[in-house]
């Protein structure tokens, strides 16, 4: 569904901040991309949505895929209520009110935020405008998510509602690319791994090629693998 070869990428012309970083996302798969503060999580997700011009390298979705993307720090118009937010996003994407609608409706109720559905989303908490971005994705039924650390600001409730719909997209065969800090549910949820350190690949693949790698246990924890991968670069 989604393949990276990222040869370099940054935000000035001689300056690259990331380097050599290729993987693929495959249908009904949930990949986590994780990494350090500064090791090129975000600056990957930017070059695959092509928010970068200073890039070299090759970011391919399969012919006719439709990708939405939720961003870690929640981006509104203050003057938009949040059924007009939904309304805009279906209207950029050309979707009907009939394909769209009833299922904004039904997440709404999901994520109890029904008694607010015509209310400005500035004057929510953390928690529920990351709901609204979630929603949002979540409406338009894409081939591919893009999720960058979705558990900021959710309770335990959302996050748990959070998961059963990521598994519910999955079995439709969505696939997913989710950066995260949360090691231990990305142990439980993710199928494969892309650890980044300063700007490059560092190691890929499921939790037992991870131990693999790091020369671990059999039973050792996603953290250990990530620990001592990183040790061993320094």
């Amino acid at each position: 569904m989604l393949k990276v070869a990222i040869e370099k990428a940054g935000y000035e012309k001689r300056e690259s901040k990331i380097r050599e970083i290729a993987f693929e996302v495959k249908s009904g798969e949930l990949l986590g991309l994780l990494g350090s503060n500064g090791a090129g999580k975000s600056t990957t997700i930017k070059t695959i949505l092509g928010l970068l011009k200073e890039w070299k390298g090759t970011v391919t979705f399969e012919n006719g895929t439709r990708y939405a993307y939720v961003p870690e720090q929640p981006v509104f118009y203050d003057s938009l209520t949040l059924w007009e937010h939904l309304e805009l996003a279906a209207a950029a994407t050309s979707l009907a009110d009939e394909d769209w609608q009833e299922g904004a409706q039904d997440l709404i109720r999901y994520f109890q935020l029904e008694n607010v559905m015509y209310h400005l989303p500035s004057s929510f908490s953390k928690g529920m405008r990351q709901k609204v971005m979630l929603i949002t994705a979540f409406m338009l039924q894409p081939d591919v998510y893009i999720i960058d650390e979705p558990f900021l600001g959710l309770d335990p409730r959302a996050t748990k509602d959070f998961l059963k719909l990521i598994e519910k997209e999955r079995a439709r065969g969505a696939a997913i690319l989710m950066c995260t800090h949360v090691l231990d549910t990305a142990e439980r949820v993710c199928d494969r791994f892309v650890l980044l350190s300063n700007g490059t690949l560092l190691a890929k693949g499921s939790l037992k090629e991870m131990r693999e790698q790091s020369g671990l246990e059999i039973d050792s924890s996603l953290l250990d693998c990530v620990d001592t991968l990183m040790e061993q670069r320094v």
